[in-house]
């Protein structure tokens, strides 16, 4: 398998819009939810008909975290119920659809092959298009789900797995301005949540143990300050606050540390963030900095990134919470985008594990210098 194939490929033109504009069925299966949605885009924005999503959170908790195999099986056991009910509850037929997308990458590479395939394979049947989605690509659209939000913004996606800034001009058309060179946020607020013995998933569970802590009693280590780009590391704060949650003692002690660790998190993001928004306000009159992926459903982060942008003259957007966490939405809407400019896909179009928002900075300037046969990761 190419993993530098394209994934996307322009038809003769542009898609027209039908009058009351392009309806597309999004499929998403990068980890542990399976779900689908059917999304219409139109002149007015974007209009969601239906949202379906099958958590796998009971089947994951006794593992405290994901097992890639038993995610892989339930997506195969849920994929068609979940899609049959997402097209009852937008009250259409296949008829009235313009296109399948299907989220390709990405992820859990078992999972993303059974929503793909069943992308393809309804595709095929329906004589629609197919469009694959890169997932980070549904996340840096998906505040468009909630408001009509123009081109180009400033963009933190902050996510489980992932945790990038970039420049969003339009869809397939952003660049990388930092990422993590280790792990994500969302990734840190898991694994310390687990070392604190709070289950699966961890980061709400960490969030509602700090509204009662002080973090002050703490002091955590701040990442990079040496350095002057937009990157992000959390490795040093994850091995830090694991160590002292074996320090706790008491429900308050654990609840300290837990919002010291949120006020961690919530100011290396802002840091950074901070530092591309003075690059971004040079090159940009319009200023708008959108937070999107999972950890944005998190209120601190929020708060404190939303009085960083008024701090620095720019708007603020993040997605409803419905659809900052993984949902199909965001891949429907980025499929009808994609189509709207006439992107398809092949038929042949393979699922990958790895696939880079900016793929040419990925690829001359990766993060991760041994790439292997995944690809670059970002």
């Amino acid at each position: 398998m190419k993993m530098d194939a394209d994934y996307s490929r322009a038809t003769d033109g542009a898609t027209e819009r039908r009058s009351d504009g392009l309806t597309v069925l999004g499929l998403e299966t990068s980890c542990d939810e399976t779900a689908a949605s059917v999304v219409r885009l139109s002149a007015a924005g974007a209009e969601v008909l239906s949202s379906v999503i099958h958590s796998q959170i009971d089947d994951h908790a006794a593992y405290g975290g994901v097992v890639p195999e038993i995610a892989a099986r339930s997506h195969v056991e849920m994929i068609d119920g979940v899609t049959r009910r997402a097209m009852a509850e937008a009250g259409l037929d296949w008829s009235a659809l313009d296109g399948v997308a299907a989220t390709a990458g990405p992820g859990l590479v078992g999972g993303v092959m059974v929503g793909l395939s069943y992308g393809k394979a309804a595709a095929l049947a329906r004589g629609l298009p197919l469009i694959a989605v890169n997932h980070l690509e549904g996340h840096a659209v998906s505040a468009r789900l909630g408001a009509e939000t123009a081109y180009p913004f400033l963009l933190l996606l902050v996510s489980g797995g992932h945790c990038q800034l970039l420049e969003v001009r339009g869809i397939g058309d952003m660049s990388r301005l930092g990422t993590t060179i280790d792990d994500a946020a969302g990734e840190a607020f898991d694994k310390i949540a687990k070392a604190m013995g709070l289950g699966y998933p961890g980061g709400p569970a960490l969030e509602k143990l700090a509204a009662s802590g002080d973090g002050a009693r703490f002091e955590l280590p701040r990442a990079l300050l040496g350095r002057k780009d937009c990157d992000f590391s959390f490795s040093g704060l994850k091995t830090a606050a694991s160590r002292l949650a074996q320090t706790c003692e008491t429900e308050q002690d654990r609840a300290d540390l837990a919002d010291a660790v949120q006020k961690a998190i919530a100011r290396q993001l802002a840091e950074r963030s901070e530092r591309a928004m003075k690059d971004y306000a040079e090159a940009h009159e319009h200023r708008l900095f959108v937070v999107a992926g999972g950890v944005a459903a998190n209120k601190t982060i929020r708060r404190t990134l939303e009085d960083l942008a008024t701090k620095h003259g720019f708007a603020f957007l993040a997605p409803p919470m419905a659809y900052c966490t993984d949902n199909a939405a965001m891949i429907a809407l980025a499929g009808a985008e994609r189509l709207e400019k006439g992107l398809t896909s092949d038929i042949d179009v393979a699922a990958r594990p790895r696939w880079p928002l900016d793929e040419t900075r990925a690829s001359v300037d990766p993060v991760h210098k041994k790439t292997g046969r995944k690809g670059a990761k970002a």
